[in-house]
């Protein structure tokens, strides 16, 4: 293991392994198979990445994604280590050249897609090749049907096992439900291997969710507020919300680009490029959008619209804050989120037992939404993880305030029951506002006990209260018949009078501000030009070297610039991630600028 602190130390620039790393390069690098479950940032590259490196051969990347494989390989290669990708965008001559560097020893590792890897061709050429280190199966979560990803070609990766009984290999995912953890072992052949399951907390992620109410204004209102300037992705979903909202923020002269499956080939790749390469670029997307997407300075990741389950968010809101610094998981959604999902799983071609899967997790992110309590701690118990509450999500720094609803619950549940539980939630508010709508008049329920009852709220708050017992399972919502508001028999000890009921009170927009602030690190004039001065030369080196901006240094490095102000080679060396080859590389360049700064200064 002195060998693979070395490599870490020397290449990666990085003083330790953090957490159950070390355990898992050693039993790899032992010729030993392995699950790794580690959470989005905590390192999972470098648990195949080292291993690759102190066996003889090359190590064959099993990942879904070109963009996934792009990213790594031109990170690997800023490294100097000998790193390429083989998927259909690449050039037949560089394609060749690869197969003759491979053959002849000269590459450490090859990524190739699942697809490409499966062909009799490419099997073909794995036999010839003097030897193979291991096989790395990147998000493998995507063997299981039930995962929130499946790709069919996955499951016959197996295959390996039987065709190169000898060589190691090892399955990395960041979100695998105990299901999805079955599925990669059976598929994978892996039940002789050893099981890594690290936390899933990412303790420096910081959760919260709002109530749905012009939703882009609210957009934007955080975005002002908390993260002007820092890169970000937002998720809605359909493409005409992702261009809207687009289209929306760069009006208000936020930094915006969208990305999505109906725009051309050219303009996603360029937007995405963009993404990675530039500083301070807002990414609207369907969730088509950043699966193995290594940019590791997005400081926040927001949702548009609720996402199908708690795999997803995870997943998704992960995308945030991988260099471990301070970011943020903002969430807004309404009641016809979970309309408009229902009705896509429903009307899905998925089989009926998988739909009923599928539609307990979406209940199951609905839970998540409403909860008062610990939303890190609703999050982890998904996962089968228990931890005390977190004093880090919204609901922790300003604990929900609830009161005893249960006068206006019964108001509500007695509209649905005396209109006969075949109406929406929009004709119920009607109902109870006292509206005079055709639907209204054309059934006679301008004449029911409760019509007008409910005009001490406004619209949105009931529809809020409708919101918080489909939660609780006191209403459900019939996604076959219209949308219709049904009464469970959890309902009846409150409708009776029996049961008292406690709701979060409507939200007054003129008091429901962010209650988490963006990490405001620095602290002087000083501070804040150095690390502008520092951000202009990491994107003119990485335009220099066509590669995107944090594959020369991260934020996290920047930042120790910043803060440490290191005046020599030696105290250059003990900033985190900067190896051998980035101080032999960079080290002149970056005392000089900090120099320069200091005189500046005065």
């Amino acid at each position: 293991m002195q060998d693979a602190l070395t490599l870490l130390n020397q290449i990666f620039g990085y003083p330790a392994f953090r957490g159950q790393q070390a355990d898992i390069v050693a039993q790899v690098a032992g010729g030993g198979h392995a699950l790794v479950l580690m959470p989005t940032g905590g390192g999972k590259s470098l648990c195949f990445q080292i291993p690759a490196l102190m066996r003889d051969g090359v190590a064959i990347v099993v990942s879904p994604l070109i963009a996934l494989m792009q990213d790594q390989v031109s990170t690997l290669q800023e490294l100097g280590v000998a790193a390429a990708c083989l998927n259909s965008a690449t050039p037949p001559g560089e394609a060749r050249r690869i197969a003759s560097d491979a053959k002849a020893g000269v590459l450490k590792l090859l990524y190739v897609a699942p697809e490409r890897l499966l062909t009799p061709r490419m099997l073909d050429f794995l036999d010839g090749l003097p030897q193979i280190s291991l096989f790395a199966i990147d998000e493998a979560h995507c063997v299981s049907h039930w995962g929130h990803d499946f790709r069919p070609e996955y499951q016959q990766l197996g295959l390996l096992a039987e065709r190169f009984p000898d060589v190691p290999r090892i399955a990395l995912t960041a979100t695998a439900d105990h299901q999805t953890r079955a599925d990669i072992l059976h598929y994978l052949k892996l039940e002789d291997g050893q099981t890594f399951l690290s936390s899933f907390d990412r303790p420096n992620l910081f959760y919260q969710v709002v109530e749905k109410h012009n939703a882009k204004k609210q957009l934007l209102d955080f975005i002002k507020r908390e993260y002007t300037g820092a890169s970000g992705i937002v998720y809605c979903l359909s493409r005409k919300k992702v261009e809207d909202t687009a289209q929306w923020l760069a009006e208000q002269g936020i930094n915006a680009l969208p990305y999505h499956a109906g725009l051309s080939h050219e303009t996603r790749d360029t937007h995405q490029r963009r993404f990675l390469r530039e500083d301070g670029i807002v990414m609207v997307a369907t969730v088509a959008f950043g699966m193995g997407i290594d940019k590791p300075d997005v400081r926040f990741v927001a949702h548009l619209d609720l996402p199908k389950s708690p795999e997803n968010f995870y997943q998704e809101s992960g995308r945030a804050g991988r260099d471990g610094l301070p970011a943020a998981s903002w969430l807004c959604y309404g009641l016809n989120d979970l309309v408009q999902l229902a009705q896509m799983i429903e009307g899905g071609e998925m089989a009926v037992a998988q739909k009923q899967v599928e539609l307990s997790k979406l209940d199951a992110m609905l839970g998540f939404c409403e909860t008062a309590a610990c939303r890190r701690q609703h999050i982890l118990a998904f996962f089968g993880e228990s931890r005390e509450p977190c004093g880090h999500c919204d609901n922790c720094v300003s604990p929900p305030i609830t009161f005893d609803a249960t006068v206006p619950a019964q108001k509500l549940l007695s509209a649905v029951y005396r209109s006969g539980q075949r109406f929406a939630a929009g004709h119920i508010v009607d109902i109870l506002m006292g509206s005079d709508t055709e639907l209204v008049r054309q059934t006679g329920h301008d004449k029911l006990s409760t019509y007008g009852v409910g005009r001490d709220y406004n619209k949105r708050a009931w529809r809020g209260f409708i919101r918080q017992l489909v939660g609780k399972k006191l209403l459900e919502v019939d996604m076959s018949r219209g949308q219709r508001l049904l009464l469970t028999d959890a309902c009846r000890p409150v409708l009776k009078g029996e049961q008292k009921l406690y709701l979060r009170p409507p939200v007054d927009d003129a008091r429901a501000k962010t209650v988490h602030a963006a990490d405001r690190w620095l602290r002087t004039e000083r501070e804040e030009r150095l690390w502008q001065a520092l951000r202009r030369w990491r994107k003119e080196t990485a335009d220099a070297h066509n590669v995107p901006a944090y594959a020369v240094f991260n934020d996290r490095t920047l930042r120790e610039l910043v803060e440490q102000n290191p005046d020599s080679p030696a105290a250059l060396s003990r900033i985190y991630g900067l190896g051998e080859l980035k101080l032999a590389r960079y080290g002149e360049a970056l005392l000089e600028l900090l120099a320069e700064a200091r005189e500046a200064a005065g």
